[in-house]
């Protein structure tokens, strides 16, 4: 290379290591525009049955061959994909989590993120950085959840995916959170309530409210009936930062809604569930959440709250911003949740 040819290849791209983590940070909305058009494809299912040559991988998924191992070029050296050295392309690790029929894969997560409602009001995250203000309104002119009500197609895309979570929590934490030691539980902001319907299969004496905003609560009566478990629950709809909350229920189950809030939104909601606690000494409030690390170690938590921000003004929260929160809404933490999703469990004080 001359020397006028690396000036010029210096000018362009940076030649020292920090320079190029930025560039490559910088890429990531390509590279996720990549990784979702080879999801889309279903790449990766090709390829669970062993390596296969760009030629066929590109008749079986409906691409164009040269720019198929293109793509698939860029994405191996992100060890996403491997290539052989006869355009022969084969899995590793990372592939079987963008595979469309892993329960415990990425996929559901890919789509979601891809969703016009959740990629577009990230071109106006400076608006959120400026403001402290959600980008989403900015974006569309109206909140997350009444953009849902008015477009039942993203609506139900959501559904689906929240049906995916809800399943993965229904596995893996149903027994741990031990909530058959309830009579009864109000799951506050439950959706179609699908995790509910989950737990009262699991636990037959246990009755329950599902709460949540009308539109969204009414789809409860079908999954409810699907499930063999609606003569157990009372649907309820409200809005649990301005409507009662239902009373007299042995706990109070909040999973993934208090991220959307803003302090201010969060602590009203705490003591609109205090007021319906009542003076019941042996209810209880459980939250399912994050509670991010300290320090500057990797937490998935950490961009979950720029998302609460640009989408929601909500955010995620640290064990002090939690127990402040309880202390000033009359609740106590009675339990040391460790540093990513878990149990925060609360009692009335």
């Amino acid at each position: 290379m001359s020397e006028a040819e690396k000036t010029a290849a210096e000018q362009f791209l940076p030649n020292d290591l920090y320079g190029l983590q930025l560039v490559l940070l910088a890429s990531g909305g390509r590279l996720f525009q990549i990784v979702n058009a080879l999801a889309e494809l279903g790449i990766a299912d090709l390829l669970e049955g062993g390596p296969l040559p760009v030629s066929e991988l590109a008749e079986r998924a409906g691409a164009d061959e040269q720019a198929l191992q293109r793509v698939l070029r860029a994405t191996a050296m992100l060890g996403i994909f491997a290539e052989g050295p006869t355009g022969v392309f084969s899995s590793t690790p990372v592939t079987k989590s963008l595979t469309q029929d892993n329960p415990h894969g990425v996929f559901p997560l890919i789509r979601y993120n891809h969703m016009e409602l959740t990629a577009r009001p990230f071109e106006d995250i400076l608006h959120s950085l400026r403001t402290g203000e959600p980008a989403f309104k900015q974006t569309f002119g109206t909140t997350f959840n009444d953009y849902l009500e008015q477009h039942p197609e993203a609506d139900r895309f959501c559904d689906e995916f929240q049906t995916y979570w809800a399943e993965q929590f229904a596995e893996e934490e149903l027994d741990q959170w031990e909530l058959g030691r309830f009579s009864s539980i109000a799951d506050l902001g439950g959706g179609d309530g699908y995790f509910l319907a989950q737990a009262l299969r699991r636990y037959p004496e246990m009755t329950a409210y599902l709460f949540d905003l009308p539109w969204m609560a009414k789809k409860g009566e079908k999954i409810f009936a699907e499930h063999g478990v609606g003569d157990r629950v009372e649907i309820v709809g409200g809005d649990l930062l301005k409507d009662p909350v239902p009373a007299g229920a042995a706990c109070y189950f909040v999973k993934a809604v208090f991220m959307r809030f803003s302090d201010e939104e969060a602590e009203q909601a705490l003591r609109n569930i205090r007021k319906a606690v009542g003076d019941d000494p042996e209810a209880r409030l459980l939250i399912v959440d994050s509670v991010l690390k300290p320090g500057n170690e990797w937490d998935h938590g950490k961009l979950l709250d720029i998302d609460m921000l640009v989408l929601h003004g909500g955010r995620k929260r640290t064990l002090d911003d939690w127990n402040q929160l309880f202390s000033r809404t009359g609740f106590a933490l009675l339990n040391e949740p460790i540093y990513h999703w878990d149990l925060l469990e609360c009692k009335p004080v």
